[in-house]
């Protein structure tokens, strides 16, 4: 019987379990694979043989933590007569050690080859592999450690910079080790300042499965689950559910340096005596900018939720005084605005952002219109005509493409055809209500071209004097 001396075997796993944050178990579990995989590639230039992949599945390596060496052992069937050396032994040579040896049995056997034969390539192939190991080992314990934490704010710390994204430092407790996360640079906010060492909330937006280059962890500050959770740690009502926030409308990276990050926060309470929008502002705003001074001078609009529609639009594009809001097609969720000349370019925001976050925010497609130029008998033929055309668009795919209730293909979306997909979306987007707040979900997939403004976006001083945090009337 034959040994592999490795000296300071122990301190060797100890070490790395220590550097790579994991425990020994899992240290000496990749230097097992490690090492069969060393064995392989010595036993690949000894035969200079093609070998199935799963030739060696019956192979092992014993470590001896005390004598400091490992052993390879293999697994072998009993037969009459060998056709494979590595797999069968004959019963003959077993019952001179074993004389109530049967066929078909199983023996272990120790296939351990010298010292001197382990060659450098084999060490060479071994070290490599248990650096991959080591790596998918860590991935794995990441992964398992942070998959609850996923969607959830975590504290970081900036450990260095990589070309545009910071990498952070994160834990998923006190007790644990610090773990690798990299905050990209569309997650990041303009107005945060990263310095080494400097500590930030960040939103754990995504754990990485399987082979991933660079930290598996990715966090966001742009996020909009950042600002529910700041208002859910700051209001208390929030807490207690007597404030829910409804819906969240968040533009953390405008398309344009010249305007600033913007929020919209729809709020609504379940007890008539209390003020949604009061409570998560506070005195004098002292909640309010608990919220603004983590997010960095984000302007940030609370408003009520209406389960009117109508109602919901209007608060959902203040500051701006609105005259009224016609609900020109309903099933399209399509509104027309209408506001006073001096309110229309507030209405609207620098560059649309006011009235783009709400749309994203109600989930209607809205028209700001000036009060004195809008003639509602041209509007509703206008609606009308689009409207006809979506029907008789509609019509015409369900006519391409019936859809058959009891087919199976269609039930799952993948199997069902591009055209069908988009026939079943069209319709189910026809149909949809607001009818209470669970209806409503954070809604930030909107497409800009789904605003169309007929005036121009024009800066004006009177939106540059908006105050953050204006309640409307």
């Amino acid at each position: 019987m034959s040994i592999v001396k490795l000296d300071g075997l122990q301190k060797m796993i100890e070490e790395i379990s220590k550097s790579h944050n994991l425990p020994e178990t899992a240290v000496r579990q990749a230097l097992r694979k490690a090492l069969l995989k060393g064995y392989e590639r010595y036993r690949r230039a000894q035969n200079l043989a093609h070998f199935e992949e799963d030739h060696f599945d019956n192979f092992e390596v014993d470590l001896d933590l005390e004598e400091e060496c490992f052993r390879v052992l293999a697994t072998k069937t009993i037969v009459d007569e060998v056709t494979d050396d590595d797999h069968q032994i004959s019963l003959a040579d077993v019952q001179e050690v074993d004389p109530e040896a049967q066929l078909g049995g199983e023996v272990v056997i120790d296939i351990t080859p010298d010292q001197n034969e382990f060659g450098r390539m084999a060490a060479i192939q071994t070290k490599q592999v248990l650096a991959q190991e080591l790596r998918d080992q860590q991935r794995q314990l990441i992964q398992e450690e942070f998959q609850e934490l996923e969607e959830e704010v975590v504290q970081a710390r900036v450990l260095r910079f990589d070309r545009k994204s910071i990498i952070m430092a994160v834990r998923s407790s006190f007790d644990k080790p610090e773990v690798e996360a990299d905050l990209p640079q569309k997650e990041q906010l303009p107005n945060d300042t990263y310095r080494v060492g400097s500590t930030f909330k960040v939103f754990l937006k995504k754990v990485c499965d399987g082979p991933h280059r660079g930290p598996q962890l990715i966090v966001s500050r742009t996020a909009s689950g950042l600002v529910v959770y700041l208002f859910e740690n700051e209001v208390p009502e929030i807490q207690e559910d007597i404030v829910r926030i409804i819906a969240v409308a968040r533009e953390a990276n405008p398309p344009s340096r010249y305007v600033g990050a913007r929020t919209k926060i729809a709020v609504d309470t379940t007890e008539r005596d209390v003020d949604p929008v009061g409570a998560c502002i506070g005195a004098r705003g002292s909640r309010i900018q608990v919220v603004v001074n983590e997010l960095r001078g984000e302007k940030i609009d609370v408003i009520r939720w209406s389960p009117d529609p109508a109602t919901y639009v209007a608060n959902a594009l203040s500051p701006a005084r609105v005259d009224e809001v016609i609900l020109v097609n309903p099933e399209g969720r399509q509104a027309h605005v209408l506001v006073s000349d001096n309110q229309l370019s507030l209405a609207i925001g620098k560059e649309g952002q006011n009235v783009r976050l709400a749309a994203r925010l109600t989930g209607w497609k809205i028209d700001i219109k000036d009060t004195s130029k809008y003639d509602r008998d041209a509007e509703q033929e206008k609606i009308s005509a689009q409207i006809a055309q979506e029907r008789e668009r509609i019509a015409a795919l369900e006519a391409a493409y019936p859809i058959d209730e009891d087919d199976d293909e269609y039930e799952d979306e993948e199997t069902a055809t591009p055209i069908a997909a988009e026939l079943e979306e069209v319709t189910e987007d026809s149909q949809s209500e607001v009818d209470s707040p669970e209806d409503l979900t954070v809604a930030e997939e909107f497409e800009d071209d789904e605003i169309e403004d007929d005036e121009e976006f024009e800066d004006d001083e009177e939106f540059e004097d908006d105050e953050e945090f204006e309640d409307e009337d």
